[in-house]
């Protein structure tokens, strides 16, 4: 029995909330205790109830050598499926912490996509001896088979784990083959059909195999309507797939149109949670999740972006400077503004991350972008038009000079038009080069609306007012 179908002993939790699944503080502090008095017999009768993926957040929340402790006390307890639901950057630490052959132990009846997530983010020494300690010549060529694929691929996210059978194959011989084999998936709702070169040509949900006559082939039942997935394509392009057309499963083909695998849907939904999160830290100039990394790392992998966003800080600076004598004529200048060029960031933002999600879902098209680019320009002078009419009545109030809050609410308009155009401009730009908008977007479009709103302000100050 797995340990998700094992009746769990909880301890008292002090919410709802907190019941809702099996890891609670009381257990995380009754753990910590049993690892800093070495009590393992305890340790172990704790987390054994634990599901896999429970016992993953558990491992996550220790600190560093409280995690080697208790994986070194847990021992087999902490197996292939837990090491599976583990972030990316523990799972590394850990694993490089343990035997080469405890590790291959532990995937070795993990499917393939499973075992091939545990490995690829090791170096490539450490892989391979991995790889030799796998007791399963088999499951050895299809891992590495696997990691050769490219890394946010379909070949990385399917497992090698199927059913297929030829078209003309009775429902009771496929029934009879389910039964009496030792070597099917874990989990498994169609089987694929296949024509003589084993290209898949079709599929059977379970359900209607488990409702047709013996005697009736699978050729006579199959779907016809197939997704077949290369394995070469990327994973954002499998997800839209799936999201496109409900799919539960589609097989995947090599080079030469055979079968050599399947994805399923719960690989999928990882799959979209993943892409969310990194567009998400790709728009803040976060290279990844890296809550769990040391301070140093974490420091290394912002530095990059943080470098730009100096280098379109000091070329806003530059704008500024041109207009030095402007602004030591009135000082009412360098109070407003930052309001100026902070709400055409605002408001470029918006619309960066609506087209950043168009684009990743297919929403917006070469044939859409002109409609959309006119729609954002139309919503951006309204916003524009809007807030000019507060910040302008505001300053013109404030300094008692009606010019001041023309200039004022003009920058305003000319800066938020600005950003909803280049809000959808800069992404779709990247877009059409393949550079990922979420990567580069956001910098640009700051720099963009930051010069535009100095000069739009200024400039017209310069005109109007001195």
């Amino acid at each position: 029995m797995s340990n998700g179908a094992r009746k769990q002993e909880m301890l008292p939790v002090s919410g709802n909330d907190e019941g809702l699944y099996g890891l609670t503080p009381e257990l995380i502090r009754a753990v910590r205790g049993t690892l800093s008095n070495g009590n393992e017999t305890r340790l172990r009768d704790l987390v054994a109830p634990l599901h896999a993926a429970d016992l993953a957040d558990l491992i996550e929340r220790l600190r560093g050598e409280e995690r080697h402790h208790f994986v070194a006390m847990a021992g087999a307890l902490v197996g292939g499926e837990v090491l599976a639901f583990i972030e990316d950057g523990v799972r590394e630490v850990i694993v490089e912490k343990l035997d080469a052959r405890d590790v291959a132990e532990a995937i070795s009846d993990l499917d393939t996509d499973d075992a091939v997530a545990v490995l690829e983010d090791l170096d490539p020494p450490q892989q391979q001896k991995i790889l030799n300690a796998l007791p399963d010549v088999s499951e050895r060529h299809g891992v590495a088979e696997s990691l050769n694929y490219p890394e946010d691929s379909a070949g990385r996210l399917m497992q090698r784990e199927f059913i297929h059978l030829p078209a003309f194959w009775s429902v009771g011989q496929t029934i009879d083959f389910m039964r009496e084999s030792d070597d099917l998936p874990d989990d498994f709702y169609e089987i694929f059909v296949i024509n003589s070169r084993q290209e898949p040509i079709g599929t059977v949900p379970l359900n209607r195999l488990l409702r047709t006559r013996r005697p009736v082939r699978l050729r006579d039942i199959m779907n016809e309507d197939l997704h077949i997935i290369p394995a070469n394509i990327d994973r954002e392009e499998v997800g839209f797939l799936f999201e496109q057309y409900d799919l539960i499963s589609a097989p995947v083909i090599g080079s030469s149109g055979r079968q050599i695998g399947v994805i399923t849907v719960d690989d999928v939904v990882d799959v979209a949670r993943e892409e969310a999160e990194e567009d998400m830290f790709r728009l803040s100039g976060v290279p990844d999740a890296d809550i769990y990394r040391v301070a140093f790392k974490t420091a290394g992998g912002r530095f990059v972006w943080l470098l730009v966003n100096l280098a379109t800080a000091i070329l806003a600076s530059l704008v500024i400077y041109q207009f030095e004598g402007t602004i030591d004529q009135m000082v009412a200048l360098a109070v407003l503004m930052p309001i100026v060029a902070s709400m055409g960031g605002n408001a470029g933002t918006q619309t960066l991350t609506v087209a950043v999600r168009a684009i990743a879902t297919k929403d917006l098209t070469v044939d859409t972008i002109r409609q959309v680019l006119g729609k954002e320009t139309i919503v951006g002078l309204l916003n524009g038009v809007v807030f000019a009419v507060l910040t302008g009545s505001v300053a013109a109030t404030w300094y008692g000079n009606p010019l001041l809050g023309f200039v004022v609410g003009g920058a305003m308009i000319i800066n938020m038009l600005v950003a909803g155009m280049f809000g959808l401009i800069i992404p779709v730009v990247l877009w059409r080069l393949r550079v990922d908008p979420a990567t580069a977007a956001g910098v640009l479009l700051t720099t963009v609306t930051d010069v535009i709103g100095f000069l739009a302000f200024l400039g017209l100050a310069g005109m109007f007012l001195v």
